[in-house]
């Protein structure tokens, strides 16, 4: 049977190309199709039974659902969904279709190739995971620190303008290749990345003036270095700049330069880091290797980490700048900050407290032009267009167990989370600009290990005000879970009970009956129940009462 295999293994290796990223390591064939399983299937099928009776007309008094997920596999390599599903309202299925893209990964020792609708990604500057049809290699020695890669296809499909199909963006074609190499010893690194892109001006026939599209050229390079300066003090820092052709028929015109630059120094003495970053992207940066640029900013950004405590306690600090703007000739000029403070403590295994912090503030100037028309001061109504957005976040959770792990746990859990945002215009927030979201939940939990049975208890309150009205909710919830037959049946019921007021008055209050269970057969057939009940009193309304009662079957393999 071996030379049978082989061949269905070799016949799979062929069928892999026309499938999804698949990888194939040729220097490893005999382990990856050296397996008695040339073919597998996985999966699951589920049949569900839902009975409700309650006061919602938009639901079904009984309703049945049969669904699956089949995935059939072979040599590990090539996978086949199909999937159906069936209820009393209709049904669907899917079955195994030609990819429109296909990829195929094959590799020998360090070298690795990508063939088909593939993407590579060489610096944020060039290329940046931009899919293209093609080719590319990469070359990683292993006893050398030289790395390369190479790619060369196409990047768009001419399409042409259909007035019928509006999501169907008209586009030239475009062909692309580029190169990075990269020297990377433990002190220093040096690396390179060129990427160049064409528009194919001959490609489409018509293009309305309406659509603004030009074809284009481009060319974008970007260097980068890394240095260990002095002991435990690195400096990284890399620039990039894209040569855009906006219309190659215009034989006269010079290609718009763009500048980018990025750079952080890291210093670290004893269990200190301390980083400093810096990015400047200029306005409208492009390259044709990537789907979209965030460009038009100035990034200062500042961070501090370090353990206490014999490593029981951790640190860090950040805080950053942005602005944009950055030629002067935007309307709005944005600066941004945002400062975080994290801090964990880990006490012991049974013990551990954790607090996190942001704030984060959006400054927007609004530059009138009809301000500037008729000011006659040189500094009037200044302000009146300047807006500042506020944001700050707190959490703190602590976790405490005890007790002895073999016989009775104890786990104690408490969350409070507190979230504002405001709009300040002038300095003063104005009526109805602030929000305000205060969250906390405890949990008591008790484990009779032995058997297998769980308790829970817990209570959760939550208080909003959004603008000038306050709401608030909150309620207990009861639980009990427990395993028996060797953990093959599985049994829980829980009640919970929950109040919500706006401007203390009451609004509703729901009341919950769960009990669930379930019984697993031989490891693949599992048979479920549950009910639910729920009773509802809504403000000016009739209270309403809702069972739901389910019943599933599924079967994995």
């Amino acid at each position: 049977m071996k030379p049978l295999k082989y061949i269905f293994a070799f016949a799979a290796l062929f069928t892999a190309c026309y499938a999804e990223a698949q990888q194939v390591r040729f220097d490893n064939l005999k382990e990856q199709f050296g397996k008695d399983k040339i073919f597998g299937i996985n999966g699951g099928v589920s049949a569900n039974a839902l009975f409700y009776d309650g006061n919602s007309p938009a639901r079904e008094p009984f309703t049945w659902v049969l669904n699956g997920n089949l995935t059939f596999n072979i040599a590990s390599m090539f996978d086949m969904p199909f999937s159906f599903n069936f209820n009393n309202l209709g049904g669907n299925y899917t079955y195994p279709t030609m990819p429109n893209r296909f990829s195929f990964h094959p590799g020998y020792k360090w070298f690795t190739g990508h063939i088909g609708d593939i993407s590579m990604s060489f610096s944020p500057y060039t290329l940046n995971g931009h899919q293209f049809t093609g080719g590319g290699i990469e070359v990683m020695p292993d006893r050398f620190p030289l790395k390369v890669a190479v790619m060369y296809g196409r990047l768009l499909k001419a399409t042409e303008y259909n007035p019928e199909e509006r999501l169907s963006m008209p586009a030239y074609n475009r062909m692309g290749y580029g190169v990075k190499a990269l020297y990377d010893k433990d002190k220093f690194s040096f690396g390179m990345s060129f990427f160049s892109a064409g528009d194919d001006a001959n490609s489409l026939r018509v293009i309305p003036d309406s659509i603004d599209l030009l074809p284009q050229n481009n060319i974008a390079m970007s260097w980068e270095a890394g240095l260990k300066l002095i002991k435990n003090l690195t400096l990284t820092a890399e620039y990039g700049i894209s040569l855009l052709t906006r219309d190659i028929r215009v034989a006269a015109q010079n290609p718009v330069t763009y500048h980018a630059l990025r750079s952080n120094l890291t210093y670290r003495i004893a269990k200190s880091s301390f980083g400093f970053g810096y990015e400047r992207i200029d306005p409208n940066y492009t390259s044709l290797g990537a789907y979209y640029f965030t460009n038009d900013l100035e990034n200062f950004t500042l961070n501090y980490a370090r353990p206490f405590f014999n490593d029981k306690l951790t640190f860090a600090l950040s805080a950053g700048l942005q602005h944009d703007n950055l030629d002067n000739n935007k309307v709005e000029e944005t600066q941004r900050f945002v400062g975080s403070l994290t801090v964990n403590y880990n006490h012991s295994k049974h013990l551990n407290l954790a607090f996190s912090y942001s704030n984060f503030q959006s400054y927007t100037n609004i530059k009138s032009q009809f301000d500037y028309i008729n000011d006659i001061t040189g500094y009037g109504n200044m302000d009146t267009l300047n807006f500042t957005q506020l944001s700050q976040n707190a959490n703190l959770n602590v976790n405490w167990n005890f007790g002895s792990e073999k016989v009775r746990k104890h786990i104690i859990s408490l969350n409070l989370n507190y979230q504002e945002a405001a709009d300040r215009h002038d300095n003063t927030v104005s009526t109805g600009g602030m929000s305000r979201f205060y969250n906390l939940s405890g949990n008591y939990g008790l484990f009779f290990i032995p058997v297998n049975l769980q308790l829970n208890a817990s209570a959760n309150v939550s208080y909003n005000t959004i603008a000038q009205n306050n709401s608030l909710t909150y309620g207990p919830s009861l639980g009990m879970t427990g395993k028996f037959f060797k953990k093959t049946l599985t049994s829980g019921v829980s009640v919970s009970y929950n109040i919500s007021a706006n401007d203390d008055n009451l609004q509703n209050s729901f009341f919950n009956i769960r009990w669930n269970t379930a019984y697993l057969i031989l490891k693949k057939h599992n048979i479920s129940f549950a009910l639910i009940n729920q009773h509802r009193n809504i403000k000016n309304r009739p209270s309403s009462n809702d069972f739901t009662a389910t019943v599933n079957y599924t079967y994995n393999f």
